[in-house]
C-alpha cells in the first residue's frame, strides 16, 4: 500500500479562492475611480478563473504523490502518475489492477455508450468470480478496489452538483447560499458573469444540452454508488461504504436542491446504507466511539433528504414495504446512539424537516421521538 499525502484539487481551489477574493476586493474600491484599476481587476479575475478551472481538470493522481516522489527522478513521477489509476489498496497484483482498471473505465464511460453494459458486466463477473473462489485475499481485493471506486464516484458526483448549482446562483450579489459553495465558486461565478457581458450569452440550445449532459452524468454516478455499495456489502465491506457516505455531508446539502430524479437516486443509496449501518451497529467490535460518531454523522447528513425527496417525480421512490423497513432501521439506529444528547440532536433535525416539508409524511419517527421524550423525562426525575 502506498503512503501518500493526498491533496484534493477542490481543497486547493478553496485555498486559492480567498486570496483572489481579497485582492479583488482591494482593487474594487479603486476601480471606480480609475480605468487602469478596472482593467487590472478584470485581468485578476480572468486569471483566477483560468487557474481554478485548470486545477479542476488536472488528474487527481497529480495531487497524491508522496513527499519522497516530489524530489525523485521525473521519469519516476510520470510512471507513478500513469500507474496510480491501476494500483489500489488491494495490492500490486494483476487481478487487482484488472478490476481497478475496469471500474475506472466504468466511472468514465457515459451510460449512453453501447460499451457501458459490456464494461459493467465485465466488472460484475470479475467481482463475482473473486468471491466464488472463497479466498480471503480476493475478497479483500474486491473490497479495496470497490471502496476506491465508491470514493471516486462520490467526489465526481459532488463536483457535478457544484457545477449544476453554479448557474442558478446570484453569486455576485453576495448571497449566503453562494458562499456555501466555497470561495472559489464566488470567483468563478463573478468572472463568468463578466465574460458573458463581453462575448454574449450562450444559445439556449447550448445551455440546455450542457445541463442535460451534467444531469445524466450525475444520475449515472448516483446509480453506480448504489451498485458499488451493494457489491461492497456482498463482499463484507459495507462498513467502508457506510463510513464514506456518512462523511459526505457537503454532498447531502447539495442534494437538497438537486434535480428530483437525482434526489430519488440518492434516497435509494441512503436507504440502503442506513440499513447496512443498522446491522453494523449491532456488531460488537472495538472502536465503539468511532462507530457512534459514524452513525450520528450518517443520520445528520441524510435525514433531511429522506424527509424532502421520498415521493419521487411520478411514483414513490421506495415501496411501502421498503419505507417501513427503512423507518425501522432509522429508529433502531437512533436508539443505538448511547448519548441522549446525540439522540436529541438527530430527532430535532428530523422533526424540523418532517414538519416543514408539506409534500411528504415519511419517514415518520413519531414513536421514536416519544420514546426519547419518555427516557429524557425519567432521566430528569432521577436527577
Amino acid at each position: 500500500m502506498y503512503q501518500t499525502s493526498s491533496l484534493s484539487p477542490l481543497l486547493i481551489r478553496n485555498l486559492i479562492g480567498p486570496i483572489c477574493i481579497s485582492a479583488e476586493k482591494s482593487i474594487l474600491n479603486l476601480s471606480h475611480k480609475s480605468k487602469p484599476f478596472q482593467l487590472l481587476r478584470w485581468l485578476l479575475v480572468s486569471v483566477a478563473l483560468f487557474v481554478l478551472r485548470l486545477i479542476t481538470y488536472l488528474p487527481t493522481q497529480f495531487f497524491s504523490l508522496s513527499s519522497d516522489d516530489l524530489h525523485s527522478d521525473p521519469q519516476k513521477i510520470a510512471a507513478a502518475s500513469s500507474e496510480s489509476n491501476l494500483v489500489t489498496a488491494g495490492g500490486d497484483s494483476a487481478i487487482a489492477r484488472a478490476l481497478s482498471q475496469v471500474l475506472l473505465i466504468l466511472n468514465d464511460i457515459p451510460v449512453s455508450s453501447r460499451k457501458y453494459e459490456v464494461v459493467r458486466s465485465l466488472a460484475e463477473k470479475l467481482i463475482d468470480d473473486n468471491l466464488r473462489e472463497g479466498s480471503e485475499e480476493l475478497r479483500e481485493v474486491n473490497c479495496s478496489v470497490l471502496s476506491a471506486a465508491f470514493s471516486r464516484a462520490l467526489i465526481r458526483l459532488e463536483s457535478a452538483l457544484v457545477d449544476q448549482e453554479r448557474p442558478n446562483l446570484n453569486i455576485c450579489s453576495g448571497g449566503g447560499r453562494g458562499l456555501r459553495l466555497g470561495a472559489a465558486d464566488y470567483v468563478v461565478g463573478w468572472a463568468l458573469k463578466g465574460l458573458r457581458s463581453k462575448v454574449g450569452r450562450l444559445s439556449e440550445e447550448d445551455v440546455e444540452e450542457e445541463a442535460r449532459r451534467r444531469r445524466n452524468s450525475a444520475e449515472k454516478l448516483a446509480a453506480e454508488l448504489l451498485w458499488f455499495g451493494k457489491k461492497l456489502a456482498a463482499c463484507g465491506g459495507a462498513g467502508l461504504a457506510v463510513e464514506k457516505w456518512s462523511l459526505a455531508s457537503n454532498l447531502a446539502w447539495l442534494a437538497l436542491s438537486a434535480e428530483p430524479r437525482l434526489q430519488c437516486s440518492l434516497v435509494k443509496v441512503s436507504a440502503f446504507l442506513i440499513k447496512q449501518a443498522k446491522e453494523m451497529g449491532k456488531e460488537e467490535e472495538a472502536g465503539e466511539s468511532r462507530k457512534q460518531t459514524m452513525l450520528k454523522r450518517m443520520l445528520m447528513s441524510w435525514l433531511p433528504l429522506l424527509c424532502r425527496a421520498c415521493n419521487g417525480t411520478d411514483a414513490p421512490v421506495l415501496s411501502s414495504g421498503e419505507r417501513t423497513e427503512v423507518e425501522r432501521a432509522l429508529e433502531e439506529t437512533i436508539e443505538m446512539l448511547r448519548q441522549q444528547e446525540d439522540r436529541e440532536v438527530v430527532l430535532s433535525l428530523w422533526l424540523h424537516h418532517f414538519t416543514y416539508c408539506p409534500s411528504s409524511d415519511w419517514p415518520n419517527l413519531y414513536a421514536c421521538y416519544l420514546r426519547w421524550c419518555t427516557a429524557s423525562r425519567q432521566q430528569f426525575l432521577m436527577q
